[in-house]
């Protein structure tokens, strides 16, 4: 199983790399400052993620393993995030 998602529609459990941070956001400037927020939390090309847990009120926030680190988002952030699902 290997297919490519926004990281927002992954599913508790879901394991990946990450293949692009960026190009979500339709303002030019909330992107640029997005895409900056995610490279400095370690959200970069290369990294392997894994959803840990969903919020309980429309499953937001997320909770991801980005390598050895744990990270919240919003799932509207990790939207700006393409990962290549791969098999637990």
């Amino acid at each position: 199983m290997t297919d490519t998602i926004k990281l927002s529609q992954a599913r508790r459990g879901d394991r990946g790399v990450i293949v692009q941070v960026g190009g979500h956001c339709h303002h030019k400037e909330h992107e640029v400052e997005l895409e900056r927020r995610l490279l400095e939390l370690g959200f970069v090309e290369g990294a392997e993620v894994e959803l840990l847990h969903e919020g309980l009120f429309g499953r937001d926030p997320i909770a991801l393993k980005v390598d050895d680190m744990r990270v919240a988002l919003r799932r509207r952030e990790a939207a700006s995030l393409i990962i290549r699902r791969v098999a637990a």
